[in-house]
Order: C-alpha cells, then sequence, then structure tokens
C-alpha cells in the first residue's frame, strides 16, 4: 500500500490554485526554526533589512508576496519561550510569548538566506532590535504559516500601502508576470523612504509622500486610490495593507463601488495606533 505524504499537500494546492481563476489562502505546515543573522543593511531610509540564516532555515518555504513570519523575543525576564512542534502546526506556550510579525521579503533556496526589511519607528520593540542587533546573533522564527495564492489571470493588479506594506509590494512587483499591468501606491514620509522597485512594464507605481504628518493618520493613501478606474469588463485583483484604521474605508470602496468578490481583494491591517503587536488575521 503507498503511504501519501501528506507534507506535499499544500504544494499540490498551491499549483491548483495558482492554475485557477479566483484567489485562495492556502496554509502551510508551520515550522519553528533557530536562524542566525548573517548581516542587517538599511533598504532607503525607512527600512532596516535584517537577512538570516544558518543550518535553521534549510527547508524554508516561501511562495507568495505577503507571507510572514513571526520572530520570537525574550520576555521582559529575559527568557525565551518559543512554541513547540505540534504534527503541522506549533503549540505555542501560554500565556504567548513576545513576538512582532514581519514579511518575508527574500527567500534564497540555495543559500537558505532569508530577508525581512523591519519598519523602523521610535520605541517599537523590532525597530530597537533590528538597530542593535549583531551578526551572529541567534533569533527563532515561527512560520510562515500560509499565505493567498494569487493567479495571474487577472487583467489589473491595484497594490496599495504605506511603508509597513512596501516589502511586500516589493515582492508582488517582481513575482508578478512581466505582462501584468495595473497600478502601485505607496505612502512613505518624503524620496528618501523610496527604494528601487522592479515592476513589470505597464504597472505604474507611484509614491505619495505625506510630509510631516504622521503615518497612517491621513486620507491620502485613499483618496490617490480611489483616483484610478479600471476599465469596463476587465478583471482586477486588488491587494492593499497598512494601518488598519485608515484601511476602513477602501474596505469599503472594494466592496461597494468596485464590488469585487471575495476572492478578488485582499485588505490587512498590518498595524494599528495604540497597539502593539496587531494581528487582522
Amino acid at each position: 500500500m503507498r503511504r501519501i505524504d501528506h507534507r506535499a499537500r499544500h504544494l499540490e494546492r498551491i499549483v491548483e490554485v495558482r492554475a485557477g481563476e479566483r484567489a485562495e489562502r492556502v496554509p502551510y505546515p508551520i515550522r519553528i526554526r533557530t536562524a542566525e543573522v548573517l548581516r542587517t543593511a538599511m533598504v532607503g531610509a525607512g527600512l532596516l533589512r535584517v537577512t538570516l540564516g544558518g543550518p535553521g532555515t534549510s527547508g524554508f518555504e516561501a511562495h507568495t508576496p505577503d507571507e510572514h513570519v513571526k520572530l520570537i523575543f525574550p520576555d521582559a525576564d529575559g527568557v525565551v519561550r518559543p512554541p513547540e512542534p505540534n504534527g503541522l502546526m506549533l503549540r505555542w506556550p501560554r500565556p504567548s510569548p513576545t513576538s512582532r510579525q514581519y514579511t518575508v521579503r527574500r527567500h534564497d533556496a540555495a543559500t537558505g538566506e532569508l530577508d525581512l526589511d523591519v519598519a523602523l519607528h521610535d520605541g517599537g520593540l523590532g525597530s530597537d532590535w533590528a538597530r542593535a542587533v549583531e551578526p551572529g546573533a541567534v533569533v527563532h522564527v515561527a512560520g510562515p504559516p500560509g499565505g493567498v495564492i494569487v493567479p495571474h489571470a487577472y487583467d489589473r493588479y491595484l497594490l496599495a500601502g504605506d511603508i509597513t506594506a512596501l516589502p511586500a509590494i516589493a515582492r508582488w512587483l517582481e513575482e508578478l508576470p512581466r505582462t501584468a499591468a495595473g497600478w502601485a501606491f505607496v505612502e512613505v514620509a518624503d524620496a528618501s523612504e523610496e527604494i528601487d522597485l522592479s515592476p513589470p512594464a505597464a504597472v505604474e507605481v507611484r509614491w505619495l509622500h505625506r510630509g510631516a504628518a504622521p503615518a497612517g493618520a491621513g486620507d491620502l493613501l485613499e483618496r490617490s486610490v480611489r483616483e484610478i478606474r479600471p476599465p469596463d469588463g476587465e478583471r482586477l485583483y486588488v491587494w492593499i495593507a497598512g494601518e488598519a484604521g485608515a484601511l476602513k474605508p477602501l474596505r469599503r470602496w472594494v466592496r461597494d463601488d468596485l464590488g469585487l468578490a471575495k476572492g478578488d481583494h485582499d485588505i490587512t491591517g498590518y498595524w494599528k495606533y495604540g497597539v502593539a503587536n496587531y494581528d487582522d488575521h
């Protein structure tokens, strides 16, 4: 009797969804890994890239532009309490350990290197860690838990977000077919936070400078995104992320004005004013 390898089922499902017509969230087996910090480097003025590697990243999987991992930090007493493997999932200790969530910006399967781009802001646990961490430091990495697989069957793509969404948008633009068309809106403080991107020729990138206004506090992103006019009869996929409160009007716009079905958009609050380690999933 042939033994079925259940570990590969998510890979088969990813292939099926990519060949289909609608996006779908596909869960992966969730792992906990011990990785080593290899190096850090600024990406523009607003992102600090932390590159992880070492034997612990062997077998890491990366399939979608917005998939994320959690970094596990020490508690106030200095003790790190990582989750434990539990079949295809993880068993998390109670109370939950201190953690922060980051987009997988890049994964090199050949070298095992994993890039996490941390958006810098004063007083943030992850920001302070990324600024201070040195090569050789050990970090516990949980995930990714899965991601939304988006078929390349859409006529146009709309991507938008603030600097916390920029790592995912950058990866989106790299992984879209070179024949893709659409728009990418990125709200940053000023030109110093702009970074080099690799969009398909028919995807227009618009940098939105908010100036001295606090991140996520105004309606610059909303007003700019709402100006687009998708051609009649074309299929549109929308991906937007950023401050949760600022995204509420865009959720309504996508639902009521664009009339997109649930499988044709993904709008996620990456952070929320006054809430540490906000999770919109």
